[in-house]
């Protein structure tokens, strides 16, 4: 866009009416857009001459495409530059001095999230409270669409009866936006980052998803087994993986428990190796609340540096061959527990009486495992197999006599050639 020429040429369009304004101001707007918010260069020039004729009440100038229509949250459109009504269900912490205000606004069809921005000069919105965006452009980042409110936005608050009932989504079907879900906390996992407060996955009939807390104010863990309906949740995508966001999210426990489709994946292999202590066996953990890293020998955290009172775990972090691929895989303490026969109480008493320690504990429990063939099934995450069920597997025996024939027929006919 050549934008003197069409600021230029909207400084005489208004001229046109009777009004002056000065070509630099037109094209500063036309910049924000263009630069800043990434309109296309049409959509730019439209949305400010609709802005100035409202400003000049210039009645005749009409919006254009600019977004006069009011349209239902579900059918709006990235790169829209749309008018919506709908009730203020969240508000976040602003990650950012360039936004003012940021959360999530729904109605009747869908819900998604919004930005205000510092320099817009808009109002404040309240949680609760019905407003109407006349003006606001639809964009996305990572695949989730947003509404933003600039400074060409209008938002005022708009009186609503209506009861706001939100509709929940199987996760099968989830997507990137804002979703609300019905499901159960079927995991909880070790936290990788000193802001969050929880991480793990929910499950429901059709599938699992990650979920992520992070820290926030007011925001509690969700208990693991318990059966929650979540109503406005981030979903966001990542290297094609979809994972839930719930600090926007309001979480009401329910009674009673649900089907889940873990959507498990299953491996058998050979368990080629352990990684040592404190790697697996006997294991300490940070106490911090909502921390629970895997402490190093020395008691040390990464976050919360050492730790004189922590609190004991199983675990086997190892390596399973399918002869393929190897897999990486992690057993928590109830698989530890069920595959060899040692409780954490009996671990704890091994590395009290033995001189090894906890060394003691990951050696017997390398002895029972290493080099077995196990069929392990679990939650697969990049490549790393987060176990919920392993056994040790068990041959068929006329499967095992055709393997030995097949091998002793290989080794003779190269003994012939």
């Amino acid at each position: 866009m050549e934008f003197s020429k069409v600021a230029e040429r909207i400084s005489q369009k208004i001229g046109s009416k009777g009004h002056t304004v000065d070509p630099a101001v037109v094209e500063r707007r036309l910049r924000l857009f263009v630069e800043e918010f990434s309109v296309q260069d049409d959509e730019a020039e439209r949305s400010v001459i609709a802005d100035l004729a409202r400003q000049y009440a210039i009645p005749d100038m009409g919006m254009g495409k600019s977004g006069s229509e009011r349209k239902a949250i579900n059918e709006v459109l990235t790169g829209e530059w749309v008018t919506v009504e709908g009730k203020i269900v969240a508000l976040s912490h602003s990650p950012s001095p360039s936004i003012k205000q940021t959360g999530i606004i729904a109605d009747q069809s869908g819900a998604m999230r919004f930005v205000i921005w510092t320099k817009s000069n808009l109002p404040e919105v309240e949680p609760g409270m019905w407003y109407r965006f006349d003006s606001a452009v639809v964009d996305a980042f990572n695949g989730v669409p947003s509404l933003k409110a600039h400074s060409g936005t209008i938002i005022t608050p708009v009186p609503h009866d209506e009861a706001l009932i939100p509709t929940t989504t199987p996760l099968a079907d989830l997507s990137p936006g804002v979703a609300s879900v019905h499901g159960k906390v079927v995991q909880e996992w070790e936290t990788t980052h000193e802001r969050m407060l929880q991480s793990g996955l929910i499950g429901d009939e059709t599938g699992t998803v990650k979920f992520v807390l992070w820290h926030d104010e007011g925001k509690e863990k969700l208990v693991p087994g318990t059966v929650y309906s979540l109503y406005y949740a981030l979903v966001d995508e990542f290297n094609g993986r979809l994972s839930l966001t719930l600090n926007t999210a309001t979480a009401i426990p329910e009674e009673g428990d649900i089907p889940v489709n873990r959507g498990d994946t299953t491996i058998r292999g050979v368990l080629v190796s352990i990684a040592p202590t404190p790697g697996s066996g006997l294991i300490r953990r940070c106490p911090v609340e909502g921390c629970n890293r895997l402490l190093s020998r020395q008691n040390y955290c990464p976050v919360h540096e050492i730790q004189i009172k922590f609190h004991y775990d199983l675990r086997i972090k190892g390596w399973l061959d399918t002869g393929e691929r190897t897999s990486e895989v992690l057993m928590p303490r109830q698989v530890v527990e069920a595959l060899t026969g040692i409780t954490l109480d009996a671990a704890k008493e091994i590395a009290e009486n033995s001189p090894l320690g906890m060394d003691e504990v990951a050696i017997r429990i390398r002895d029972k495992v290493a080099g077995r063939y196990l069929v392990c099934s679990g939650k697969e995450l990049d490549r790393t197999l987060l176990v919920a069920s392993c056994e040790i597997a068990q041959f068929d025996p006329i499967t095992l006599a055709d393997l030995i024939n097949r091998a002793s027929t290989d080794l003779s006919s190269r003994g012939a050639v």
